[in-house]
This record gives structure tokens, C-alpha cells and sequence, in this order.
């Protein structure tokens, strides 16, 4: 292969995660009512093979060509009843690069008041909804509690073969998962860490 094959090769290519095994969008609905923002949750129906009864956004894996946007809006509307017509699109919150292997897009919409009252929900996937004010979520940090992500290679590592002891200092990780409650429900994982970056990028703007 010449330098120039592999310039073609290159050229227009949009860089993505290293051996990602698959990419999501989910939907951060922001839905106005008694003058005041709220983010609209979701909770899973029992029924569901992963994570049955756990609070989450609307979403899912990118399907061919989608936007993350696009992604989102539909996955919004197929669990929720929300039309496409009723969500606006405001921007995109920073991607979460997942420790196993995947890209999740995190995309800020305005779901329209009315199409939010009138949501007919998918019993296969959603068992109920849920509004948190916005204000109520910037102004309450969540509980945080840290665990270490420690690398256990298998007892065939070829330690010999690389050159390293078997004693080798591995770099660790942490993870840190926050915690935030509601009227019962506890918004965690990558819904809690998207709830808590988008309150950070809020918190200068409400005071």
C-alpha cells in the first residue's frame, strides 16, 4: 500500500471510538410547565430483559446512517408516543466514551407541554414517567460513591513473552457513580451522570 492509498483511505473519515462495539443516542426531554423547566424520566418496564425497573432516558443503538439526533427523536417517539413534531432539538451534551466498549450521545431536546401530557407510553419497554425540575437538580447535588476498576488478567497472561513481571503494576481505574432521589426513585448510572453534566453546564446560568 503507497501513502497515497492510505491518504484516500483517510480522507473524510470521522474518527470514533476504538473498537467500539456499537453506538446509542438517548433523548434529555426538557418539558416546561407552571413556567419552570423539568427533564422528563423514563422507567423501564419490569418485563425487560436489562435493567427491568430502572430509570432511564428514551433511547437506543444508532441505526445505519442516523444522527444520534435522529436516533434519539425516534427511539423518544416509539417508547413514548411523543410525534417528532412536538421534540426541538437544542444541542448535543458530551458523548460518554462506556467502559464496555460503547459511545452513548446525550442529545438536550424541548418536548412540546402538551405532547407531553398526551404521551401514550410502549408497556414493553416503559412502566411509568416522571418530571424532576430542572432548578431541583442543579441546586441538589447528588450522592456520590467511588469504586476502583481494577485490571485481572488471566493466569495464561504471557508475562514472559512481553518482557514484564508477573507482579507488574497495572494502571487502575475509578469509576464514580452518582446518586440522585426523587419521590422514591433513584436516577443513577449513565442516566445519573448525564443529569449531573447537564447540571453542571447549568449551574452558573441558574444561579
Amino acid at each position: 500500500m503507497t501513502l497515497e492509498q492510505l491518504e484516500e483511505k483517510l480522507r473524510g473519515r470521522e474518527p470514533g471510538l476504538m473498537d467500539a462495539s456499537g453506538q446509542y443516542a438517548v433523548l434529555v426531554p426538557l418539558v416546561e410547565r407552571e413556567g419552570k423547566l423539568h427533564i422528563l424520566y423514563e422507567v423501564r418496564s419490569q418485563d425487560m430483559r436489562r435493567q427491568p425497573g430502572e430509570v432511564c432516558f428514551p433511547g437506543g443503538r444508532i441505526e445505519g446512517d442516523e444522527t444520534p439526533e435522529a436516533c434519539a427523536i425516534r427511539e423518544t417517539e416509539e417508547e413514548l408516543g411523543i410525534p417528532t413534531a412536538s421534540i426541538t432539538v437544542l444541542g448535543r451534551l458530551d458523548f460518554v466514551a462506556h467502559r464496555a466498549n460503547f459511545i452513548m450521545y446525550p442529545v438536550l431536546a424541548r418536548v412540546e407541554t402538551a405532547a407531553a401530557e398526551r404521551m401514550a407510553l410502549n408497556p414493553a419497554e416503559v412502566d411509568h414517567t416522571f418530571l424532576v425540575p430542572l432548578e431541583h437538580i442543579v441546586h441538589n447535588p447528588p450522592l456520590e460513591y467511588s469504586y476502583a476498576l481494577e485490571p485481572r488478567p488471566p493466569a495464561d497472561f504471557p508475562y514472559q513473552l512481553i518482557g514484564i513481571p508477573r507482579g507488574y503494576r497495572w494502571q487502575q481505574g475509578k469509576e464514580t457513580v452518582p446518586v440522585y432521589l426523587w419521590q422514591g426513585h433513584a436516577i443513577w448510572g449513565l442516566t445519573g451522570r448525564i443529569t449531573q453534566h447537564l447540571a453542571g453546564l447549568l449551574g452558573g446560568e441558574m444561579g
